[in-house]
């Protein structure tokens, strides 16, 4: 990952390549296969929904799955009580969670610091990278991939694993208002995070923004 564009890349391959195998019906749509799980999850309920937000929440695999959209829809389309929007919430988080450990253990493993910007410290183990800012993360959790993506970076930059208790913490009242916003607007608004096109648009915007990156780098040599 030595140029800013790397991940941004990938992810528009990964998106491209799975499209294309849902429309030549190679594999199902992820709505499709999750409404299949749904139906025979019985009393493994938030199970289920821990490991359908698990699955979304792992980098590039979250592509496929509409995992957060579909979780909240099951719960709030059953009328939930406080207790199931409480068990909901703690599913969602701990799912959430355990995919960015996932996602931080791969960039960690993935890579060997040599990310822009980071060259001092792939040649002296020792120095002390800053400290993320919690701006940063919050950006990244606009949406769960590019909580994934985020979270890859920060485990290439061997960051403190701190940052995925962080986000954690965060997944709380993000979850809740997740939660409510599904409840009080239309499925139409909030599919729309989902969307391949939306995300299309996103990850093109991210690439944009990386090759500039990359050509600002480059001209300061």
């Amino acid at each position: 990952m030595k140029y800013y564009s790397s991940l941004p890349i990938t992810a528009l391959i990964a998106l491209i390549v799975l499209q294309t195998l849902i429309n030549f019906d190679i594999v199902p749509p992820g709505m499709a296969l999750l409404t299949m799980l749904k139906d025979t999850a019985g009393e493994y309920f938030y199970t289920l929904i821990l490991l359908i937000i698990l699955l979304e929440s792992i980098v590039y695999v979250g592509f496929y799955f509409p995992g957060q959209f579909f979780a909240v829809l099951l719960v709030v389309g059953a009328n939930p009580s406080a207790s199931d929007i409480i068990k909901l919430t703690i599913a969602m988080v701990v799912g959430a969670t355990l995919g960015s450990f996932i996602n931080y253990e791969i960039g960690r493993r993935a890579s060997k610091i040599d990310l822009p910007g980071n060259t001092v410290a792939a040649n002296n183990p020792a120095t002390v990278l800053p400290s993320i800012s919690i701006k940063s993360l919050l950006i990244a959790m606009i949406h769960i991939n590019s909580l994934a993506f985020f979270m890859v970076t920060q485990g290439a930059l061997k960051r403190s694993r701190k940052i995925i208790g962080l986000a954690g913490l965060l997944n709380l009242p993000y979850y809740l208002a997740l939660i409510f916003a599904t409840a009080a607007l239309s499925e139409e608004v909030m599919q729309l995070a989902e969307n391949t096109t939306f995300l299309m648009v996103a990850v093109c915007i991210w690439l944009i923004i990386a090759l500039i990156l990359d050509y600002r780098k480059h001209q300061s040599q």
